[in-house]
């Protein structure tokens, strides 16, 4: 569902809006540090997520910069994408205009680079010229290599990292998470009345799946499901977020435009919408066949829906049992149609996700991410001298060997 001129207009004015408070909330951190008024360390978040709405990165930059704000407020001021002088800068997307002034930024303050993606896991996103796909896969391994510590959303990224020629030491794991305040159970009547506003029957069966419009997503045996299984309900919220460029663009489009009877698209959904989307859905269904550390999922949970996702290596490391799997459409038609019928295997499957929901708690993310700060503040400086000390020693060692003079 395209959104029109007008709402387009309203999320532009959203996001000046936005961008205004965080210079007036910068100005404001930078004068109290001025006035010795305060003299926690700073952590400049650098991003420029929003400029693609409806994709997880923009998701997991909110969460955690408010996260950090809001939790963490007695250990550290917080910057947006601010010019002034930082004890940490953290970087949560790698846009070329970020590194002008990146040397000057590593001189005085110790750069954090967020990993929510490897080039070969862009590959299956994007569907781009080789000898372009060559040039961005290149610049993001080096801005990668240039950040003098790492964060993965997962990790089976490490192993790829440290190949790249990246210091295991200095690459850290934090996991995805979601304010249980925002994603929440929602009342019956209320459910109801929201698949109702979506043109639903709120009496039937609702699979939901969220995610981007692309191939890796599954979207082509959601659809091919949703024709197999007519008495049930499909809604599929998400959209081309990256255009034309979508991996699967043309097929997709095609599907979209001629659905079965039983399935809705309802194309990108703001994200203070995205709670009603998700208690929508009586399960989360999301059929990947590649992913990194879905927020959608996390977000489902938090909601308490029972989730459906394929067996893919990635998520026993960072779902454990939380979720119900199968691994091709003939196995997800048995688990849906078993979660519609048994309710006995629906509710054993929602006590899942809300153990999963509980596990990443906000709080206990909250003291990983002050844990890896305060090791990046302790450590660094030790890790820095111990460079300039080695640099020195190298240069002795040249101004001391006879084929240098």
């Amino acid at each position: 569902m395209e959104k029109s001129a007008e709402e387009k207009i309203k999320d532009l004015i959203k996001k000046k809006e936005s961008h205004q408070a965080d210079r007036i909330a910068n100005k404001q951190v930078v004068k109290e540090h001025k006035e010795s008024l305060s003299t926690k360390p700073i952590i400049n978040m650098m991003s420029r997520a929003d400029m693609v709405k409806g994709q997880g990165v923009l998701a997991v930059y909110e969460e955690q910069v408010a996260l950090v704000k809001e939790l963490l407020a007695d250990d550290y001021d917080v910057l947006i994408n601010a010019s002034a002088k930082a004890d940490i800068v953290h970087y949560h997307t790698y846009n070329p205009e970020f590194l002008v002034g990146l040397a000057n930024k590593k001189l005085e303050s110790f750069t954090l680079g967020y990993v929510h993606f490897l080039p070969e896991t862009v590959d299956e996103s994007l569907d781009l010229p080789n000898f372009i796909r060559d040039i961005y896969d290149f610049y993001t391994i080096q801005f990668y290599k240039l950040m003098d510590y790492l964060v993965v959303v997962n990790p089976c990224f490490i192993e790829p990292l440290v190949s790249y020629g990246i210091d295991r030491e200095n690459i850290f794991y934090i996991p995805n998470f979601v304010n249980h305040e925002t994603f929440r159970p929602l009342e019956e009547e209320r459910v109801k009345a929201i698949k109702e506003s979506y043109g639903l029957d709120p009496d039937r069966f609702t699979v939901l799946g969220v995610g981007q419009l692309q191939t890796r997503k599954g979207v082509t045996d959601f659809y091919e499901i949703a024709k197999a299984m007519p008495d049930i309900q499909f809604v599929w919220a998400g959209g081309f977020s990256f255009g034309l460029i979508s991996a699967g663009h043309d097929e997709i489009k095609k599907l979209t435009e001629d659905p079965p009877a039983n399935l809705k698209f309802i194309g990108i959904v703001d994200r203070e919408k995205m709670n009603d989307i998700y208690n929508m859905g009586d399960v989360m269904f999301l059929p990947s066949y590649a992913e990194l550390f879905p927020m959608s999922i996390l977000e489902a949970m938090s909601a308490e829906r029972p989730i459906l996702i394929r067996d893919l290596d990635i998520y026993p490391d960072i779902l454990f049992d939380f979720y119900l799997k199968a691994d091709d459409n003939e196995g997800f038609k048995r688990e849906l149609q078993k979660l519609k019928d048994d309710k006995d295997y629906y509710l054993e499957a929602k006590r899942k996700a809300k153990k999963g929901s509980d596990y990443y708690a906000r709080e206990h993310i909250a003291a990983m991410w002050k844990e890896v700060y305060s090791k990046i503040l302790r450590e660094g400086s030790a890790m820095r001298q111990a460079k300039k000390e080695k640099k020195a020693s190298k240069k002795r060692k040249d101004d001391d060997d006879p084929f240098f003079e």
